[in-house]
C-alpha cells in the first residue's frame, strides 16, 4: 500500500489525483463550488500527455450535434447492471458538456478557435501550451494548490498515501476525484500503477487494451522505399466504421488518423478494407481501367489510373495475384484487404480501453466500494475515437465527477 508516514494526516477539503485534462477540469469545478482544492500530480509538470497531443495540433472537440457526437463513445467491455454508470450515462454526460460547451470554455481562457473542413476544432495557434498556461493561471487564481512529484501509493486507514519530495505523506480529504489516466504512453504518466490499489479496495478493473493505435505489418522488401509516406485519397472501413482520413506507411506498419478511426473493430478481429479510389464508383473505375489497359504491365496499368505510387504499392502488396480483367481489378481497387499482424502496443497507442468498470461506478462516477471517491477520464472503462471525442469526454467526465464530489462535500460530514 506504500510507505507509512510518521506525520499526521493532512485534512483536505477536496483532493484531485492526476493533473491531466480530466483532473484539472474536476479541480476547476470543485473550486467553483467554493472548495479548497489540492491537485496531486506524480510527474514534475502537469498535463504531459495533453501537451504531447498538442504537438501535432490540439484537436479539442468536433463541431457536430451533441447526440451525434456522443454516439461515437463506446462503453466498456464489462456488463452494465441497471442503476450503474453505463454507456448511456457516459453519453448523457458528454451531451451536457459537448462541443459547444468545450469551445465556450476554451474561449473563456482567451483561446481563439477554428473548425477545419472535417469539423474538427483547434486553437488558432494549434498548440496546447497556451491553453494550459491560461488554465493553470485561472486555477491558481481560484486557490487550487498543485503539488507535483506527489505519487499516490494507495489507501490507508486515514486517507491517501503519497510519496513526495519531502518524504511519505498522507492526505485525508473530504472528497476525492481520481483522474489517473489509462495505460497508454506510460512515460508521460499514464502507467496504470493505481490498478492494484483500487482492486484491493474492491473495485473491478477491466484489462487495458490499446485504442486509437497503429497496426504492425510484415512488409515485403518493395515497401521499404515508401516508409514515412502519407496515404491520401483513400477510404478505410472495418466493423461498420469508415474513415476518409490520411494515414502513414511506416517501417513497422500503418499509423495515423485514418487508421485510428477504425482501430477498435480492427483490433477486435473485424476485417479491414481500403478503397483506393473512393471518388469513383466501381463501374466508372472499370471503364477507366479498360481504356487504359493496352499492352501495359499490371503495375504500370495501375499507375496510370491511380496516379499515386503509394496507393499502387499497397495494391501490389495486398492484392496479389493481381487480376488482368478491368472489372476484377476495379473490384480489388475498391475493396483492397488491409493486411496486418495485430495492433501496436499500449506504449505507442494514443489512448487505452479498459479500466474501472461500469459495475463499480454509481451514475455520479462515485466508486461504490469507496464512498467519497470519484473517478474521471481515461481510467474509466470506455473508448472514444480521435478527432476531439476523447479529449471532450475526459473534460466532461472530470466536470461531472467534480460536480457530484462538490455536492457530497457540501452535505453532512461522513
Amino acid at each position: 500500500m506504500g510507505a507509512a508516514s510518521e506525520a499526521p494526516a493532512e485534512p483536505v477539503e477536496a483532493l484531485v489525483v492526476g493533473a491531466g485534462p480530466a483532473g484539472l477540469m474536476a479541480a476547476e469545478t470543485l473550486a467553483a463550488h467554493g472548495l479548497r482544492v489540492v491537485v496531486a500530480e506524480a510527474m514534475p509538470t502537469p498535463a504531459r500527455k495533453f501537451l504531447m497531443a498538442g504537438k501535432s495540433g490540439l484537436n479539442l472537440t468536433k463541431a457536430e450535434p451533441p447526440r451525434v457526437f456522443a454516439a461515437r463513445l463506446d462503453g466498456g467491455t464489462a456488463p452494465e447492471p441497471p442503476g450503474y454508470f453505463g454507456t448511456e450515462d457516459l453519453r448523457r454526460v458528454v451531451e451536457s458538456f459537448g462541443p459547444d460547451e468545450v469551445a465556450a470554455w476554451a474561449r473563456g481562457l482567451g483561446i481563439e478557435l477554428f473548425a477545419g473542413s472535417t469539423g474538427r476544432v483547434f486553437p488558432v495557434g494549434m498548440k496546447a501550451s497556451p491553453l494550459l498556461r491560461a488554465w493553470l493561471g485561472r486555477l491558481g487564481d481560484a486557490g487550487v494548490a498543485l503539488r507535483t512529484r506527489w505519487r499516490w501509493t494507495g489507501f490507508d486507514a486515514e486517507g491517501l498515501q503519497f510519496d513526495t519530495p519531502g518524504g511519505p505523506r498522507v492526505l485525508a480529504p473530504r472528497v476525492t476525484v481520481l483522474a489517473l489516466g489509462g495505460a497508454s504512453w506510460p512515460r508521460l504518466g499514464s502507467d496504470a500503477a493505481w490498478v492494484p490499489w483500487l482492486r484491493g479496495a474492491g473495485v473491478e478493473i477491466a484489462p487495458f487494451r490499446p485504442a486509437n493505435m497503429g497496426f504492425r505489418v510484415d512488409w515485403s522488401g518493395q515497401m521499404a522505399r515508401h516508409a514515412g509516406s502519407a496515404v491520401k485519397g483513400t477510404a478505410l472501413s472495418a466493423g461498420g466504421l469508415a474513415s476518409r482520413g490520411e494515414w502513414i506507411v511506416t517501417a513497422a506498419g500503418v499509423e495515423g488518423g485514418g487508421i485510428y478511426e477504425i482501430s477498435a473493430p480492427l483490433r477486435d478481429g473485424a476485417p479491414g478494407w481500403i478503397d483506393l479510389a473512393p471518388d469513383l464508383d466501381e463501374a466508372a473505375l472499370a471503364d477507366r481501367l479498360a481504356r487504359a489497359r493496352g499492352k501495359l504491365s499490371v503495375g504500370n496499368w495501375l499507375r496510370r489510373v491511380l496516379n499515386d505510387p503509394v496507393r499502387v504499392a499497397l495494391a501490389l502488396e495486398w492484392g496479389r495475384p493481381l487480376p488482368s480483367d478491368p472489372a476484377a481489378m476495379a473490384r480489388l481497387v475498391k475493396q483492397l484487404p488491409l493486411g496486418h499482424a495485430g495492433p501496436m502496443g499500449l506504449d505507442r497507442a494514443i489512448s487505452s480501453a479498459g479500466g474501472v468498470t461500469a459495475a463499480s461506478l454509481a451514475p455520479d462516477l462515485q466508486l461504490r466500494a469507496r464512498p467519497g471517491v470519484f473517478v474521471a477520464g481515461e481510467m474509466i472503462d470506455w473508448e472514444a475515437p480521435t478527432g476531439g471525442y476523447l479529449l471532450t469526454a475526459c473534460l466532461a467526465t472530470g466536470r461531472h465527477a467534480g460536480q457530484h464530489a462538490a455536492h457530497r462535500a457540501a452535505g453532512p460530514a461522513a
